[in-house]
């Protein structure tokens, strides 16, 4: 991912510098002790994500965000913690507390990765594959191998060919991942394969013997 950092406090950004030169999937491109500088550069580049501070004397990082029309990933860094409930309302990445250690930032950082890996597999819908995390791997599923999704509690299995995948991912991220030409959503806690279907009716849809339940705000799908 590439990064820029904005901070008025010269210092702050070199502790950014050096956290961000030992996480191998991140890049800082530049970094800023003037938020309008920051505005020009990011109207030439395109940058993934950003580490904001709030505090700073012509525009805070909350302003600056609202100010922007298409945002990166943010992660903001405050030695406040007034803010925090409103950067979430932001859809922030993460809030890191200043002063934060190099174990905190690179938390942050791997949520940012997570997040722009999600992103970009929902961009390469055409894709013969999605990566579904499982545990702390990154699992490749060939599309063409997925039966049936299932939400279970905490997690949603992956029925394939063969075998059974779990993972935390939530079903609704997964429906996003998934090519909607190839499968729907048929109940809250289910999505099917259409080229896997063999029967169906009002009320249920079979793969081979496993039958899966209509819900009822999705009795108007289109199947085939």
């Amino acid at each position: 991912m590439t990064a820029i950092a904005i901070d008025d406090e010269p210092i702050a950004l070199d502790i950014i510098r050096l956290h961000a030169s030992k996480v191998p999937f991140v890049e800082l491109k530049a970094s800023f002790t003037n938020a309008f500088e920051a505005i020009a550069y990011l109207q030439a580049n395109k940058i993934d994500l950003i580490f904001l501070d709030i505090k700073m004397p012509d525009i805070s990082g909350i302003d600056f965000l609202r100010s922007l029309s298409n945002p990166p990933m943010v992660i903001f860094t405050t030695a406040y913690t007034e803010h925090a409930v409103q950067s979430f309302e932001l859809d922030a990445v993460d809030y890191l507390l200043k002063p934060f250690s190099l174990s905190r930032f690179l938390k942050a950082c791997n949520k940012a990765q997570e997040l722009f890996n999600l992103r970009n597999q929902k961009r390469e819908s055409k894709s013969a594959h999605i990566f579904v995390k499982d545990g702390y791997e990154q699992i490749k599923v060939e599309l063409d191998q997925i039966l049936y999704v299932e939400a279970s509690g905490n997690y949603t299995q992956l029925q394939l060919n063969g075998r059974l995948l779990s993972s935390r991912i939530t079903i609704n991220d997964l429906a996003e991942m998934l090519p909607k030409s190839d499968f729907i959503r048929c109940h809250r806690a289910f999505i099917v394969a259409k080229n896997k279907i063999t029967k169906f009716d009002r009320s249920q849809i079979w793969i081979g013997e496993k039958a899966i339940p209509i819900g009822a705000t999705y009795g108007g799908i289109q199947l085939i």
